[in-house]
């Protein structure tokens, strides 16, 4: 009897050693976690990127969020009128590189469905749009004009963008690449908000490495959709 509780006992001693029922042990285990990228295992958890951006998986191997600068200035210059000198304005890197991304995968996407459109047909009305791809299309809408059109459109998106950031800096609570425009109501719902946002970023992000390729292949070979040999 006497050894059947001894076998018992150190059979439960055994087990309770290697099941992760500790708190101490799971502690342990989730800081040995968080001290590297999830992105990069191997490489310690960039300076700044805490998760706690949608679509922040660790992934900054040159370090740029840890870049001690204020942007602010690139937008209002310290001697500026409307600048106060006593009042502490700072756009920080993490900020002002989040909405870069935001702003270029946006781009990015809306240029995949443009570039797409064309090559399926559809043209702005007029014969001298007939004979263009997108590829030539740049320098005939260059030469006809219509890119002032595009660039003065271009300044009075970034005049606004510019006022957001530097609204948010002086403490406006702005979240980067929010602008407030949601007509269908997406973002009432705060778990569906979380998932769009991440939705958002990720196809962003595909959208900037798909255009490049769609470019570059068109360029190479000269022909539309899907842009082989």
């Amino acid at each position: 009897m006497r050894f059947h509780c001894l076998t018992l006992l150190s059979a439960i001693a055994s087990t309770s050693a290697f099941a992760p029922s500790s708190k101490l042990n799971n502690r342990s285990q989730s800081l040995a976690l968080s001290a590297n990228s999830r992105s990069i295992p191997f490489a310690p958890v960039p300076k700044n990127l805490d998760g706690s951006l949608p679509g922040d998986v660790g992934f900054d191997p040159f370090g740029i969020a840890g870049i001690e600068f204020d942007f602010s200035k690139l937008i209002v210059p310290n001697m500026a009128s409307m600048r106060d000198s006593e009042e502490k304005v700072v756009v920080d890197t993490l900020y002002w590189m989040r909405e870069a991304e935001l702003k270029h995968g946006r781009v990015a996407m809306l240029a995949i469905v443009g570039w797409l459109a064309v090559d399926f047909g559809l043209r702005f009305p007029g014969t001298k749009y007939l004979g263009l791809n997108p590829v030539t299309a740049h320098d005939a809408m260059v030469a006809g004009g219509n890119m002032v059109v595009m660039l003065h459109f271009a300044l009075l998106l970034e005049l606004i963008n510019g006022a957001a950031i530097f609204a948010a800096a002086k403490g406006s609570g702005r979240k980067a690449g929010d602008f407030s425009v949601d007509p269908l109501g997406l973002s009432k719902d705060n778990a569906k908000k979380a998932r769009y946002e991440l939705s958002e970023v990720k196809n962003g992000r595909l959208a900037m490495l798909a255009i490049s390729g769609i470019i570059t292949q068109a360029v190479i070979t000269g022909h539309g959709f899907p842009y082989l040999f």
